[in-house]
């Protein structure tokens, strides 16, 4: 790609406070017979770059929390992998785990170590083990991507991250564009192996810059390493007397559920949240602009939030298969890392086609109820605006489920189930209200807990609005955080099992 790269060193001292890195490395293990050819390679990529091995690993602090960094040197030996290399960042691993601190792995590797074979190839194994039980210890693992990374080294330690970012223009591929054009006789398709082109299709989190990573790496860990007990809740903002809400129609809160100028989970993150890191796709291949995911916290309490995006559903990006996905994605980072969820309920539906059914919408709806009734993780619904069938319906089991006063919750749109009883949709508002669909009435049945004012209309006081579901939120968060898991698991076990 003819791009200047950033050595380790220089990478670190971009990432880290001034004069916090501590190096952790030892004198490595030389491999290389003496005398081998091998060995004058080793000793001409010392000599040249001033570094022992293709990686350094140590501490340091971003923005005062101290965090362990495996940092890859592409200029030795094209940052590669043999057993000196892979010794030393599984030793690294190993400390941070001890340590109890975030590690942030920044590879730039063509892969496995060719001068060593197979015995180099398998250590890709040992260090993904090595990660995986520091993440197994509730441990955040952050990746930064640099250029290029492919090989063993992108399927194995590179790909692991709950929160994967990489450098614009980076070359991030499995197979690199060389051996592809030695073994097939043509190049590569361009700009597929791009880090734009992997955001692009959910494969990573955002493109970031070096000089950015520590404050997005800051941002993250002040949600990843948040306290969990001892918080102090406020009092949750006063809702509505039930009588008042009552006398509303169905059909009101339906209308104004349907505002154009509602506000949703980005506005609701925008004025009540805080450390706001959005996450992008399954990191699997796939990506939906119709679902939100983020490291928030409300207030002092910590979570992982899966919102449904109404706005970006009615304009063209309808919740399909690969949101549910992205949602579970949500679900599973929340239990790995002991954060509470919350899920933010506001669709119009999902989407009806050939294709969402041949890609298992049924299925990911029950997948999702199914994780979310037997997660580990404290969890929190927020029903904001539309609550539309099965879209709805995956987002919904929790131990808490709060509402606001317009939000409603319905098997099908008014209008659909109007056409299935009456051949018509001319009797929506009288099915509104037959069905039980809005919060009076989910509070009346115990499907939600709390209703969340709004005065008169959440479109009306956007901001203040938000700040009240924020401010309940955190009320809700802290409490379930004070509980012990098994009492939370058998309470939400016993709510399902009754309603």
């Amino acid at each position: 790609m003819g791009r200047e790269r950033a050595d380790a060193r220089t990478l670190v001292a971009r990432v880290l406070d001034e004069e916090s890195w501590t190096s952790w490395d030892v004198p490595p293990d030389d491999p290389a017979p003496p005398g081998s050819a091998y060995a004058r390679e080793l000793a001409v990529a010392r000599a040249r770059t001033g570094y022992d091995e293709a990686v350094i690993t140590g501490s340091g602090t971003i923005q005062g929390r101290r965090v362990a960094l495996v940092v890859s040197e592409f200029g030795f030996l094209a940052g590669s992998i043999g057993l000196a290399t892979a010794a030393r960042i599984i030793a690294a691993v190993e400390r941070a785990t001890a340590e109890g601190l975030p590690l942030l792995a920044a590879p730039s590797s063509g892969g496995t170590r060719m001068q060593e074979g197979t015995v180099a190839f398998v250590q890709m194994a040992r260090i993904a083990a090595a990660v995986m039980r520091h993440k197994a210890a509730g441990l955040p693992y952050l990746v930064y991507l640099r250029h290029p990374t492919t090989g063993g080294v992108l399927a194995s330690w590179g790909s692991l991250g709950h929160f994967t970012v990489a450098e614009p223009r980076a070359l991030i591929g499995f197979l690199g564009p060389r051996v592809y054009e030695a073994l097939h006789g043509e190049p590569f398709p361009p700009d597929v192996q791009t880090a734009e082109n992997l955001y692009a299709h959910g494969l990573i989190d955002a493109v970031v810059d070096a000089d950015e990573i520590g404050e997005l790496v800051a941002r993250a860990l002040g949600v990843l390493c948040a306290p969990r007990t001892g918080l102090t809740a406020a009092p949750a903002p006063v809702g509505p007397d039930l009588c008042d809400v009552s006398e509303a129609p169905a059909w009101e809160s339906i209308e104004r559920s349907r505002r154009d100028d509602r506000p949703g989970v980005r506005e609701l993150l925008r004025h009540g949240a805080r450390d706001v890191t959005p996450l992008s796709g399954t990191g699997e291949g796939e990506a939906d602009p119709g679902l939100l995911l983020a490291l928030v916290k409300f207030g002092s309490a910590p979570c992982v939030v899966v919102g449904q995006d109404r706005r970006s559903q009615r304009t063209g990006h309808p919740l399909g298969p690969a949101g549910l996905r992205v949602a579970r994605r949500g679900m599973r980072l929340a239990a790995g890392l002991g954060l509470p969820l919350v899920t933010v309920v506001d669709t119009p539906g999902a989407v009806l086609s050939a294709e969402a059914e041949e890609r298992g919408l049924a299925g990911e709806i029950a997948r999702c109820l199914a994780e979310l009734i037997t997660l580990s993780a404290p969890t929190v619904c927020v029903l904001l605006g539309e609550g539309t069938g099965g879209a709805a319906l995956a987002l919904l089991p929790a131990d808490r489920v709060l509402c606001a006063q317009h939000a409603w919750l319905s098997p099908l749109p008014p209008e659909g189930a109007s056409a299935i009883v009456h051949r018509t949709v001319d009797h929506a508002a009288e099915m509104a209200e037959a069905q039980g669909v809005r919060s009076a009435d989910l509070l009346r049945d115990k499907i939600v807990d709390r209703i969340i004012l709004e005065l008169p209309d959440a479109a009306d006081e956007p901001a203040d609005f938000c700040v009240r579901v924020a401010a309940t939120l955190e009320h809700e968060l802290i409490g379930l955080l004070d509980l012990d898991d098994p009492a939370r698991s058998t309470t939400r076990q016993d709510r399902y099992r009754s309603l």
